[in-house]
């Protein structure tokens, strides 16, 4: 089984092309080829190029567990990266289909950085989803270990729940993150972000990503939070999104689309050995 590895600010992603992998790996072979230690290692699996006719291709995300996610920014940039050394694409913006919607990528002239128009935010609790009644899911709370968490829920394609903190940690995120991702008024769990607001032009951010875990970077996250910060008037439109990982920068337009630039790194190309699925 060849495979590509690619990562973005630390978010590790391998890609398992079909013309090289007929079939979608099953979960429990997800999972052995994302374990660290065990197997190559990622936050997830890219399965494309796809054909389709909504777009100029389709690409499918799958998280470590071997659940299935929606959209993913990280991932749709490597994934254009990955087009792009493949002499796929060109400079000329292209589409990319995803479970999550349809987006609009373009590569920097040396394909070093990639800019993916991701589509509208929306805070609406049935578009999330989150549960209870119609309403801009904004400044709600929730209990925690006898803590009231003040949060905003987003989509972007897929759901956010962005915690406002004065102080961020990893720890924080670890502790809070897990509970946050499962909590029952998330019908399809959350990825969850502990955002820090720094000014008007940045923000800090600390994720747990569903389905994954703690992550050094995540473009979805990176564009919801962003989103939050100007949904509550914190954050003009253009937003530099600091992470452990890295830097990603957000435009966010007056209807809530959101415009990603980030960078992309080619890490190996390479065969997984049928051993570590035994």
């Amino acid at each position: 089984m060849n495979f590509h590895k690619y990562h973005a600010l630390g978010n590790d992603y391998i890609i398992l092309d079909p013309a090289e992998v007929p079939a979608v790996p099953a979960a429990e072979q997800i999972r052995a080829i994302c374990r660290r230690n065990f197997g190559i290692g990622s936050d997830g699996i890219l399965y494309g190029p796809l054909k389709t006719d909504l777009a100029d291709f389709a690409l499918r995300i799958f998280n470590p567990d071997g659940s299935e996610a929606e959209k993913s920014g990280n991932g749709l940039r490597i994934f254009a990266r990955y087009l792009w050394d493949r002499k796929k694409v060109a400079r000329r913006p292209f589409r990319i289909s995803t479970p999550g919607g349809i987006v609009t990528a373009r590569l920097a002239r040396d394909g070093s950085s990639v800019t993916v128009e991701m589509g509208k935010v929306c805070f609406n609790s049935a578009e999330i989803p989150v549960a209870g009644p119609p309403r801009e899911v904004i400044n709600e709370t929730i209990e925690i270990d006898g803590r009231n968490i003040t949060f905003c829920a987003a989509t972007i394609g897929n759901p956010h729940c962005v915690v406002l903190s004065d102080d961020i940690s990893e720890a924080q995120a670890r502790r809070f993150g897990p509970v946050i991702e499962r909590d029952s008024r998330f019908p399809n769990r959350t990825n969850v972000q502990f955002m820090k607001v720094m000014d008007r032009a940045n923000i800090r951010i600390e994720i747990w990503e569903r389905g994954a875990g703690y992550t050094l970077a995540s473009g979805s996250s990176s564009c919801a939070a962003a989103a939050v910060a100007r949904r509550l008037a914190l954050c003009d439109s253009n937003i530099a999104v600091h992470m452990p990982g890295g830097q990603i920068e957000i435009v966010v337009s007056d209807d809530f689309s959101i415009r990603m630039t980030g960078p992309v790194t080619k890490v190996a190309d390479g065969a997984i050995s049928d051993e570590i699925f035994g």
